[in-house]
């Protein structure tokens, strides 16, 4: 296997999707800049070119709002064709947006850029810490509840339509969303995306909460959706710590910060649901999803340590030939084609890899990292794989993907945390 020439590919893909100064996900399919997907290419980028890792990061923070929440697209430039873009958010602001954010793993690659290299990103540091301290704000005054952090639609999770999800879909009325065209599906099977009726109601839940004027505390009493995600919980606990270190360093006061953190160590029991996994609970009906989903698996990466998930993980391990699906295989919605129903997602795999090997579970984090290492070097820079065998699934020359074999997956990995 020539290793090389995949490091030279992946870093390739990288500037392939560079649109001067933010990345896209990939060409056609996510034509602008997708929040978490843009932190994991600035942490590609700065494996070998630390200065574009930064233009990413602060082209990013243009898109955040007065309020603090960081979106989860900015719409730079228009793409034709694409749905739903910034006339259906209708978010009056410049660039345009939409209106919900996405799993806040910035403060944590900005941490990894700047340890890169500390003397040219100081500046930087300075710069953007503000601008992450009053996202993590925002996060905390508007969507923590009982130690848990609340979505207020699916695509927030970055996982659209895991199971978590499902009974909380279920109990939304899709009717008059209209008639749409998804771009989605003219250029991947649609097998492999979300189905109509899934995009119908997340449709259902954008119209609602742009009726609310994206305000927040409408969108609390009167959402169609609101969930304590399990990943977002653990994320963002995982974020805290890092800005914690990061403030630290830059001799800021960190009360606050570490307040939050106690809040979150607390939180993460309420998502144990009593059948023996981490679980996303329904904040309208104070019930658990009942979904073991690969986010179930971000305990470690959040700094919690214990071996509660092990069990699961290596039963799971052992049922695929390659981990980790993004659902649950012995669960009877598993589909190894379908997006967040089944699916092993690079990305995934790599903050469930650092957080094992954090945490000493070294050996379950190298078959981890040696199992997505070959999903990658055997079938290519896709944006998910089927766990079964590896078929490649989703977008191709994907940026993530791209960014986290220069960065732990790959042999020669080297912006490991």
């Amino acid at each position: 296997m020539n290793f090389d020439k995949i490091d030279r590919e992946a870093r390739k893909i990288l500037r392939r999707n560079d649109r001067g100064g933010y990345t896209v996900p990939t060409a056609g399919l996510y034509p602008y800049q997708w929040n978490w997907d843009s932190c994991f290419a600035a942490w590609g980028f700065s494996t070998f070119d630390v200065k574009r890792a930064w233009f990413e990061i602060h082209t990013l923070f243009t898109g955040q709002w007065d309020n603090g929440m960081l979106p989860h697209i900015i719409f730079h430039k228009r793409a034709d064709g694409y749905f739903p873009g910034p006339d259906v958010w209708d978010v009056p602001r410049v660039p345009h947006t939409s209106g919900i954010s996405q799993p806040p793993v910035a403060a944590t690659m900005i941490r990894s850029i700047y340890e890169a290299d500390k003397r040219y990103g100081r500046v930087h540091m300075e710069l953007i810490y503000g601008r992450l301290v009053s996202w993590h704000r925002w996060f905390i005054k508007n969507r923590m509840e009982r130690g848990m952090i609340a979505i207020t639609h699916p695509w927030e999770s970055g996982r659209d339509n895991a199971r978590d999800w499902d009974k909380a879909m279920a109990n939304i009325d899709p009717t008059g969303v209209g008639e749409y065209h998804r771009r989605d599906t003219d250029h991947v099977d649609p097998e492999m995306r979300p189905k109509k009726e899934d995009y119908d109601r997340y449709l259902k839940i954008v119209y609602h909460n742009r009726d609310c004027g994206w305000n927040e505390e409408r969108i609390a009493k009167t959402g169609l959706f609101r969930v304590a995600d399990v990943g977002i919980t653990f994320i963002f606990l995982r974020a805290c710590r890092d800005l914690l270190h990061i403030a630290l360093e830059l001799d800021h006061e960190t009360a606050e910060i570490e307040g939050w953190i106690k809040d979150l160590e607390a939180g993460v029991e309420n998502h144990w649901n009593p059948k023996g996994f981490y679980d996303s609970v329904d904040l309208k009906t104070g019930e658990f999803t009942d979904s073991l989903s690969s986010a179930s698996f971000f305990e470690w990466y959040s700094g919690m340590s214990g071996d509660r998930m092990l069990g699961h993980l290596n039963r799971i391990l052992d049922e695929v030939k390659f981990g980790v699906p993004s659902n649950d295989p012995e669960d009877e919605h598993f589909n190894p084609k379908r997006y967040w129903r089944g699916p092993v997602w690079g990305m995934v795999n790599t903050l469930i890899g650092i957080g094992l090997d954090e945490q000493g579970h070294i050996k379950t984090a190298e078959r981890l990292r040696k199992e997505t290492q070959e999903l990658i070097a055997e079938h290519g820079f896709y944006e998910y794989f089927s766990p079964l065998d590896g078929a490649p699934e989703g977008g191709d020359v994907f940026t993530w993907t791209a960014a986290i074999w220069l960065t732990w997956a790959g042999p020669h990995a080297k912006g490991r945390f």
